[in-house]
């Protein structure tokens, strides 16, 4: 599944094919030197799809190549911008508003290869244990090398209860192992609220669709009423993202004032301002926020809109790093263009393509298998930065490395035994034991003094 940071609607009209045939090879007369060299590449261009349509082996479909031109156009200029054909376009619609069939996972194509950035908690992939960081070289035996995005997407996808096998390498492993999925309803419920302790509250927002928002409000004056809510544990781990204006809203429940986002562009339309607004519900509770490397785009938003505000303390590991927007231009019949429009910015103005949210406080994230060599443990996750073409990062050289100065690990909390009653063997004691960076998140929020410096 691929998400949309942020989609604005154009509209577009196309000439007539040899009416704009007849506009690329005549020039007018007033160009500047750079369109004269745009034209000469058209000129290009038309002359190789012309030998091609007489002179190659077999007769050729020339709207097939053209497409193709345009994919590898755009292929090109970064992993996020692409060319959608009218079923791909609706596709990339119905994410967000209605329910789809699939196997749940957040892809990308690193070094030519069809990678899994994240498991959709709860869906098919997720519950056959594929991880972030997987390769997958086959679908139902197809190899994925000279496959799209949206290609592979449609592939992935399917009635509910049918099966899809795909062959899977993952670092460590000598062999493909395949694995074959029953495709279900990906669930668009988003929000997964409980009080992990007394008086402490747990939210995890998988991604961020429509309704997201709302639910993650209804959830919490939901545990509100029921217990009574000292501080709040929000969970963007693994979120791969989703659209930019839930982002938005979702932080502007926990701020009354100030940036949480910008948007900078080429353009004028591309340059967004968002700010949070003082009336309305609000929820005023110290919070701690869990990210890690599968934390990508509107979680990065989220995330570096509440540290820049300095409404919560950000926990867990560097996040992925895709800091732009797509906007979705309309094409007739109904086709799309994705295309990579802008940079988004926290509130100080820090660009994170590329880079990332760096947290408060660190802490690494580990794989569920013990073994006994502690290294093996760390989980190899790929970044935005670890994409072929991804843009730079707008603040800084592209060959300057993040920056981690004064960001310490944190030492290795007590046990969990220490922290709760060891008569309370429960689910969430259970999920603590396991879960370092939430076993952290919750024994801070206890120390209330941690949150002295935040806004009120």
């Amino acid at each position: 599944m691929i998400r949309a940071t942020l989609q604005h609607h154009r509209t577009c009209r196309l000439l007539p094919a040899f009416v704009l045939i007849l506009s690329l090879l005549s020039p007018p007369t007033m160009a500047t030197a750079k369109e004269a060299d745009t034209y000469k590449y058209l000129e290009t261009f038309s002359n190789v799809l012309n030998i091609l349509q007489n002179d190659y082996v077999e007769q050729v479909d020339t709207e097939k190549l053209v497409e193709g031109a345009i994919k590898g156009m755009l292929n090109s200029l970064d992993p996020h911008s692409s060319f959608l054909k009218p079923e791909d376009f609706r596709e990339l619609q119905v994410e967000t508003k209605g329910s789809f069939t699939g196997i749940g996972i957040e892809v990308t194509i690193q070094d030519g290869i069809l990678t899994i950035v994240s498991p959709i908690e709860g869906a098919p992939a997720f519950e056959k244990g594929l991880k972030a960081g997987d390769k997958i070289l086959k679908i139902d035996n197809e190899s994925t090398k000279d496959m799209n995005l949206m290609e592979a997407v449609k592939k992935l996808r399917g009635p509910k209860g049918s099966e899809v096998t795909i062959s899977v390498f993952r670092e460590g492993w000598t062999d493909l192992q395949d694995f074959v999925i029953v495709r279900d309803v990906i669930p668009l419920q988003s929000v997964k609220a409980r009080m992990l302790d007394t008086d402490y509250a747990y939210a995890r927002i998988t991604n961020f669709q429509a309704k997201t928002t709302r639910d993650l409000d209804d959830a919490l004056k939901e545990l509100a009423d029921k217990n009574g809510i000292k501080g709040l544990i929000l969970d963007l781990r693994n979120n791969p993202g989703g659209l930019l204006e839930q982002a938005v809203r979702v932080s502007d429940l926990f701020l009354r004032e100030g940036i949480i986002v910008s948007t900078q562009g080429r353009i004028a339309d591309q340059n967004y301002e968002y700010s949070a607004h003082p009336s309305g519900d609000h929820y005023d509770y110290p919070m701690i926020v869990l990210v890690n490397e599968g934390s990508a785009s509107a979680s990065e938003i989220v995330a570096g809109a509440l540290q820049d505000n300095k409404r919560a303390l950000i926990l867990g590991a560097q996040t992925f790093g895709k800091g732009s927007v797509q906007t979705i231009i309309p094409m007739p019949n109904g086709a799309g263009l994705r295309l990579t429009t802008a940079r988004y910015y926290t509130p100080n103005g820090t660009s994170i393509q590329a880079k990332g949210i760096t947290p408060d406080i660190v802490v690494a994230s580990v794989i569920e298998e013990e073994t006994e060599n502690p290294e093996e443990r760390q989980p190899k996750f790929i970044r935005e930065e670890d994409l072929k073409h991804h843009i730079s990062n707008g603040n800084t050289p592209e060959s300057e490395e993040p920056e981690n100065e004064g960001v310490k690990e944190e030492e290795q909390p007590k046990t969990p035994e220490q922290m709760m009653d060891q008569e309370k063997d429960n689910s969430a004691e259970q999920e603590l034991r396991k879960d370092r960076q939430l076993y952290t998140a919750l024994l801070l929020l206890k120390g209330l003094d941690v949150f002295s410096g935040m806004k009120e």
